[in-house]
């Protein structure tokens, strides 16, 4: 009898929670899921878009499932598609958010729109321009992802008013670039920089002398790039991703002396820009600034446009121009999940 009791409370309160709306809603076995397959998955940027892309499944009542493989690395391309393959075949899949690390998904994206599932690209695009994809099954129905352009030229207009305050913005101040590599997303930082400083130093009758130095993401590459940058007189520079500031940052802080008079702004978060921006002018160069992608808002945009597709109503691609950041709000910006460490 206290066994059929138990049982019957069980099941009363189970029968509750759904009542109350309160039971999940999706999940690998449930009714509504969006996947989301990412480059990444441990890193704090993609963690940050995973909170981002639950909270915008939470608010209507999708679940979110987030895959990503062990590092952002092509030779991961085949466990990242076979992540692919497991979203297609689960049946409570209504829409998925991809951003690949290589080529090779289009027989995945032909089963996507054959199956009816929209697909959002995100961060990144998903193959070049349609032309792998069979014509007429194209499942894509937009992109969320950091505009490059526009989030460089945010470092440009705070780092310009930091040299005017200063009263640096003066002819033939030399301006240096370390660009991380030749990517549009590295062609698109430095070029959203560069057009962006010199505008707004015209704009005030000066002319700056601006330099870039185009690397390689190998060992050594971004170090060569301050070193040519420092040798040419640079007193400012600007770095186009966390993989050039997390190359830099040991070398000015173990040459402390030979770098003390350079101003510097960077891209991207994580635990160096945070060490540096905090001890910047005491102990070493002064990081003036940089500017975050916004990952939650990554995450969560993408999935607010798939589920916006499937309620019938229309999408357009979402550019996302990033959070400039300094050492008085780089903490505000860590709460906000904005900046990451890590």
């Amino acid at each position: 009898m206290k066994k059929l009791i138990s049982l019957s409370l069980a099941l009363i309160m189970a029968l509750g929670l759904v009542a109350c709306g309160t039971a999940p809603t999706g999940g690998e076995d449930g009714a509504k899921t969006i996947a989301v397959i990412a480059k990444g998955e441990t890193h704090a940027f993609w963690q940050a878009v995973k909170a981002g892309a639950e909270a915008a499944g939470a608010e209507a009542g999708y679940a979110v499932t987030f895959r990503g493989p062990t590092a952002e690395s092509e030779e991961f391309v085949g466990s990242q598609r076979e992540m692919v393959q497991a979203a297609l075949n689960n049946a409570s899949t209504k829409a998925i958010v991809l951003a690949t690390i290589g080529l090779g998904f289009a027989d995945e994206l032909v089963s996507a729109y054959d199956k009816g599932l929209p697909v959002v690209e995100f961060d990144s695009g998903l193959y070049s321009g349609g032309a792998d994809i069979t014509e007429g099954k194209d499942p894509t129905i937009g992109s969320v992802a950091t505009n490059n352009k526009a989030a460089a030229a945010v470092v440009a207009e705070n780092f310009y008013a930091y040299l005017k305050a200063n009263g640096l913005a003066v002819d033939g101040y030399k301006v240096g670039v370390i660009q991380h590599d030749s990517t549009a997303t590295g062609i698109d930082r430095a070029a959203g920089f560069m057009e962006k400083i010199d505008e707004l130093a015209k704009a005030d009758g000066v002319t700056l002398d601006i330099k870039c130095e185009v690397k390689a993401n190998n060992a050594g590459e971004y170090k060569l790039g301050l070193t040519a940058l420092k040798d040419w007189g640079a007193a400012a520079i600007f770095m186009t991703n966390e993989g050039v500031v997390n190359e830099v940052f040991p070398e000015i802080s173990d040459n402390a002396a030979a770098y003390k008079d350079i101003l510097f702004c960077g891209f991207d978060a994580g635990t160096n820009q945070y060490t540096w921006m905090k001890d910047a002018g005491a102990t070493y160069a002064l990081l003036v600034g940089s500017v975050a992608q916004d990952s939650y808002n990554i995450g969560y945009e993408s999935v607010k446009m798939a589920i916006a597709k499937l309620d019938g109503k229309d999408v357009e691609d979402v550019g996302i121009a990033g959070v400039w950041y300094n050492a008085e709000n780089i903490d505000e910006q860590r709460d906000r999940n904005i900046f990451y460490m890590g």
